[in-house]
């Protein structure tokens, strides 16, 4: 059993960054969907790594970096759930509260 799960929306996220780097490179895309997938591992076995950017937002979430992506993630229920996966060069703060308000 994960020790997390994956919001909705973080799923579509990852069929977006897997679109993306596609065009480009198929098998480039498949390790990095790996590698966000053992950095969802990391943060449902070591809950609370990452770091709180209340700066950016006062929803109750952390934030992971891997490579360019940053992933959110929420740890205040038994299960971790990541509830976003986004390039970490992108606007977070409207990001987060288009993502988070509704």
């Amino acid at each position: 059993m994960s020790a997390y799960i994956l919001s909705e929306d973080a799923d579509l996220d990852l069929d977006d960054i897997w679109e993306y780097i596609a065009q480009d490179n198929v098998d480039a895309t498949d390790r990095w969907i790996g590698k966000l997938f053992d950095a969802f591992e990391a943060v449902g076995r070591a809950t609370g790594i990452g770091h709180k950017c209340e700066d950016l937002t006062d929803h109750p979430v952390l934030f992971f970096p891997e490579g360019a992506y940053l992933i959110i993630y929420c740890a205040i229920r038994p299960t971790v759930e990541i509830v976003a996966v986004t390039q970490g060069a992108r606007d977070i703060p409207s990001f987060l509260h288009r993502r988070l308000s509704r």
